[in-house]
């Protein structure tokens, strides 16, 4: 008499991991690095060279100072996928399945608003009107020369006539996650609701920092 041959339960079918898009602001970055480097030079000569209570003071004001410039600029990011949307801003990482996701406005700053009405701001993408402005003009100058007559490029032929109108990289960002949210917004794997989580590890070295600062120039 045979038994019939038991099979493992076939393994259950695991969550889609989706690659994120990551955005941040090239221009944050470098001030971030520029302004720690001064913030460290500045900090590690008074270090070394002070006297008294300046040694103290310039470490209690890095102490401060690093992370309040970290957060501001080379901390601020925006992760995207086609699950869900991850704001990480100075002091706050905000995730937002695309279904609980209302609209991305765009204004004086970039920002998302939630179904419950919540707004966000997006630090990492930053309004420009400057490069708005710019790239407006570069696509006039080159809508007028292409309409221009005997205008030849290289090749001998006509240069494209520019096929819409130009968009700065912020706002083409922009465009990138409303047509994620638009497309993902009734994906099974895109619904929740939204979590916020406060950065104490960039909260707590700094208060720390201004308390030390507070009490030695209030014990002078």
């Amino acid at each position: 008499m045979t038994t019939p041959d038991h099979q493992p339960p076939a393994p259950e079918p695991s969550a889609p991991e989706f690659r994120d898009r990551v955005y941040r602001s090239p221009a944050g970055l470098a001030a971030g690095g520029l302004l720690l480097a001064i913030v460290l030079w500045l900090g590690i000569d008074a270090l070394a060279s002070g006297h008294g209570r300046t040694p103290w003071l310039a470490l209690a004001t890095m102490i401060l100072v690093i992370p309040l410039v970290t957060a501001f600029t080379l901390r601020p990011a925006v992760y995207a996928n086609e699950e869900r949307l991850r704001i990480r801003n100075p002091f706050r990482v905000i995730v937002l399945p695309w279904g609980s996701v209302d609209s991305l406005r765009s204004g004086y700053s970039n920002e998302v608003v939630a179904t419950s009405g919540t707004k966000y701001q997006l630090w990492a993408v930053p309004v420009s009107l400057r490069a708005r402005n710019k790239v407006a003009r570069q696509h006039t100058r080159a809508t007028a020369q292409a309409a221009r007559p005997g205008t030849r490029g290289r090749t001998g032929t006509p240069p494209p006539v520019p096929a819409g109108p130009a968009r700065a990289q912020t706002d083409q960002i922009m465009d990138d996650l409303r047509e994620l949210a638009e497309t993902r917004r009734n994906a099974e794997h895109a619904q929740g609701e939204p979590t916020v989580r406060w950065a104490y590890e960039v909260m707590g070295p700094a208060v720390a920092g201004a308390v030390v600062l507070a009490i030695l120039v209030a014990v002078g």
